[in-house]
């Protein structure tokens, strides 16, 4: 099956369970989107026991996509630049040092926390796994993916505040969370006895530094092309093509291509930077395009995270162990973020709430599931890619469709 093909197949089944969702379930598109994609799947093994044609195609297409470089090398770069543009910049700026906290320490101790308690919660039900594979899980499920609950959040009228910690946070640490994940495996691969801390410290700092750099560089060069002309068409395309061109020598210089990304988003999106490079239609266009791909992608993006179902092995005990690790994960996310809360509360008048709020709204995805299929079969990979499906459907769908009504809950107590 050609890549056409599959991405017609793809396209096609967004825009019909999309269609399904607006008209009948009125939840928001990507959470109702990998519902709809779930019922299906499992409406499809069930019909393969009379015909497995449609179960057959579907296993297909599955094996015809490598989920995890689709997302993480090609995929994430889009989403987040799309994120980058739109986030209030002023406001960012305001909120850098508990947004930098939360995304670089937050991310450490969840990872940390939750590899240890899932390491010992795992001893009790008698599954032999290293601590190091546990640690990879920490590092695979920390980055939060709020992507779903954003909409959510405005709906319900979310502070301003709030609402640029959760975008900034998660803009910031799923490029560390990745870079964390990724210097966790070199070491489970190399073995710890065979790395160094130098070599830790030079992987993590060539990926970050050079990433946030790229971007820098990217963002700068972007702004000065698209101050030199007035032309929307030209200057779309010169934003595309920094996205495009961005990831691949990030790739090949093996620097963090999604915090290049950021970076050079948060640049082109700077409210000064558009008001001296872009008139007011190009502005519009720029917006309007990276908000229809955001859109697509996502989409996508959902309905594969409920086709990946079929690749499970579902096993009783994997899925218990999923289940037990959903309220392991949300405690060492409520645990990560006290400590920069409490150290800026006073400075920057925190709402009411914050830790909860933001624990409960901080979503895992298609991130925690695209960096649990690159594990190899040593790491315990069935294992884990089964507890990291369970934690993110949880996270998706009951979080997802709960943290509204837990925003207005307690706005409405602040207001009494």
């Amino acid at each position: 099956m050609d890549t056409y093909v599959i991405a017609t197949i793809l396209i096609f089944l967004a825009a019909i369970f999309g269609y399904i969702n607006i008209k009948f379930l009125k939840m928001p598109n990507t959470i109702g989107l990998m519902i709809i994609t779930i019922i299906f799947t499992l409406g499809v093994l069930l019909l393969s026991y009379v015909d497995p044609t449609l179960l057959n195609l579907e296993k297909s297409i599955i094996a015809n996509i490598d989920f995890k470089t689709l997302l993480l090398d090609e995929m994430l770069s889009f989403l987040l630049f799309a994120g980058a543009l739109h986030t209030n910049f002023e406001q960012l700026k305001i909120q850098r040092w508990p947004i930098l906290l939360f995304s670089t320490l937050g991310v450490l101790t969840s990872t940390f926390l939750v590899g240890g308690m899932m390491f010992f919660t795992l001893q009790l039900f008698n599954f032999t796994i290293d601590f190091i594979y546990c640690l990879l899980f920490g590092a695979l499920i920390s980055p939060t993916d709020p992507i779903a609950v954003l909409g959510i959040l405005k709906k319900a009228g979310v502070p301003k505040k709030l609402e640029t910690k959760i975008v900034g946070e998660s803009l910031f640490n799923d490029g560390v969370g990745v870079v964390v994940f990724l210097t966790i495996f070199q070491i489970a691969k190399s073995g710890v006895s065979n790395t160094s801390v130098l070599d830790v410290i030079q992987l993590f700092g060539q990926e970050v530094f050079g990433g946030i750099v790229l971007g820098l560089v990217l963002g700068w060069i972007s702004y000065r092309l698209m101050k030199s002309i007035n032309d929307y068409d030209i200057e779309v395309i010169i934003t595309l093509a920094a996205v495009m061109g961005g990831t691949v020598i990030a790739q090949k210089l093996h620097f963090s291509a999604p915090l290049a990304m950021v970076t050079a988003g948060l640049i082109i999106g700077n409210d000064r930077v558009r008001a001296s490079s872009m008139s007011e239609i190009t502005e519009r266009y720029v917006d309007k395009f990276w908000e229809l791909l955001d859109i697509l992608l996502n989409a996508i993006l959902f309905v594969l995270i409920g086709m990946e179902m079929l690749i499970l092995v579902l096993d009783g005990k994997y899925i218990l162990a999923g289940c037990i690790a959903i309220p392991i994960v949300l405690v060492c996310r409520y645990i990560s973020l006290f400590l920069p809360i409490h150290l800026f509360k006073e400075k920057l008048e925190f709402v009411p709430k914050t830790n909860l709020i933001m624990t409960w709204g901080g979503l895992r995805g298609g991130i925690s599931i695209a960096l649990a299929l690159s594990l190899t079969s040593e790491m315990n990979r069935d294992l884990i890619l089964v507890i990291t499906y369970v934690v993110v459907v949880f996270s998706i769908v009951v979080q997802g469709l709960t943290v509204g009504n837990l925003v207005h809950k307690y706005k409405e107590k602040t207001h009494q």
